[in-house]
């Protein structure tokens, strides 16, 4: 795996030059920095898929329980928060974190703690049938609420952050307070993953088929594919995930159309080998898939994050809307977006209201001027 030395994104430093970005800067690209950790997302994806496929081997999922850490994100946020639905609609905050906890070494040295370089919203309509998702990018400012740190006390908060700093200041917590603030929209669940078990997973899973529509090459994420059909194995499917300068304007816009589409793909995969009918192999994909997972307290057991696959089972790639939080880059930060407030809102309020996300909302967004160069299948 290549070696990722930089770690963009975040405060600037004055004593940790890892921290810069890597690459000729752009003025009118948002810099997203080290390319290891926007995949973790994705990850999230195949701990559904996984979960879903442990149906199969209900009997063997208490043995899964230690594998899974959690948060009491309720207790933490109390009870000033948006209103939970009680139709059914469920919305689930997945994260992606930095932290280069337990690799030695291997994804960068010298970076502390850990920031949210991936965030999607996902929102399951109440009969759970349909699917919506919402990337939020990790550069979007936001007004951060003020949040309780992890090791005691208070973070003040600010009318002007980045989006991933909430979960270094006061973790997932904060991460699912700051999104609930700018949305209006509870956070059911959350769900985090690391990138330990990704190219195991991808691997257990025979590869991915994905098509690209032409070639993409980064020297960044030593990904280099021609044009057309290609079953992705483990490596390759995170230099996949990670690749932003050899698509669109090369920020991470551009990445997030690859995760959305490496998603689907993921999805086809499982369903075209019929892991439910392989208890062995489900287990095997459930046990590498748990092992990344921390969860809310209301989904850090096998039997529940099992009841949730069951009832996402039926949601097909077909069904599952992917779009990215409408944004225009800032023109006083050529390394930041800035939310469409017009359109963010329409985006929140299909999601309030169960209703499917209209194409109006993102046709004026900067993550919409270019088509996905990858499709799932091959």
């Amino acid at each position: 795996m290549p070696h990722d030395s930089g770690d963009e994104g975040r405060a600037p430093t004055t004593d940790a030059p890892e921290h810069a970005d890597y690459g000729p800067a752009n003025t009118h690209r948002s810099r997203s920095g080290s390319r290891k950790r926007r995949w973790r997302a994705v990850t999230g994806a195949a701990l559904g898929v996984a979960l879903v496929a442990g149906g199969g081997v209900a009997y063997a999922w208490s043995h899964l329980n230690g594998n899974l850490k959690s948060t009491d994100i309720n207790t933490a946020l109390g009870k000033n928060r948006p209103d939970a639905s009680h139709d059914g609609a469920m919305n689930i905050l997945l994260l992606g974190s930095d932290s280069r906890a337990g690799t030695h070494g291997r994804y960068g040295s010298g970076i502390a703690g850990a920031r949210s370089d991936t965030a999607m919203v996902l929102h399951v309509d109440k009969a759970h049938k349909k699917a919506s998702v919402v990337s939020i990018p990790r550069d979007t400012m936001v007004e951060r609420p003020a949040c309780a740190k992890p090791s005691g006390g208070t973070v003040p908060g600010a009318r002007q952050a980045m989006f991933n700093e909430a979960y270094e200041v006061g973790g997932p917590a904060c991460t699912v307070k700051t999104v609930e603030k700018m949305s209006g929209v509870r956070m059911d669940h959350y769900l985090e993953v690391d990138f330990e078990g990704f190219k195991k997973f991808v691997d257990e899973l025979g590869g991915v088929d994905i098509t690209t529509h032409r070639a993409i090459k980064d020297a960044n994420s030593h990904l280099s594919l021609s044009a057309g059909k290609h079953t992705l194995k483990g490596e390759q499917a995170l230099a996949l995930v990670r690749t932003r300068h050899g698509v669109g304007d090369g920020s991470d816009l551009g990445r997030i159309q690859l995760q959305q589409a490496f998603i689907k793909a993921l999805i086809h995969r499982a369903e075209s080998i019929g892991v439910i009918s392989n208890p062995a192999r489900a287990y095997d994909l459930a046990d590498t898939a748990t092992k990344t997972v921390s969860a809310d307290t209301g989904l850090a057991s096998a039997d529940k994050l099992l009841g949730l696959a069951k009832d996402l089972k039926g949601i097909s790639p077909a069904h599952m809307n992917m779009v990215t939080l409408p944004v225009s880059y800032d023109t006083q930060d050529a390394g930041r977006v800035l939310p469409l407030p017009k359109a963010t809102h329409q985006v929140w309020q299909a999601l309030r209201h169960d209703r499917p996300i209209p194409k109006s909302a993102t046709a004026n967004s900067v993550a919409a001027r270019t088509d996905s160069p990858v499709s799932a299948g091959a």
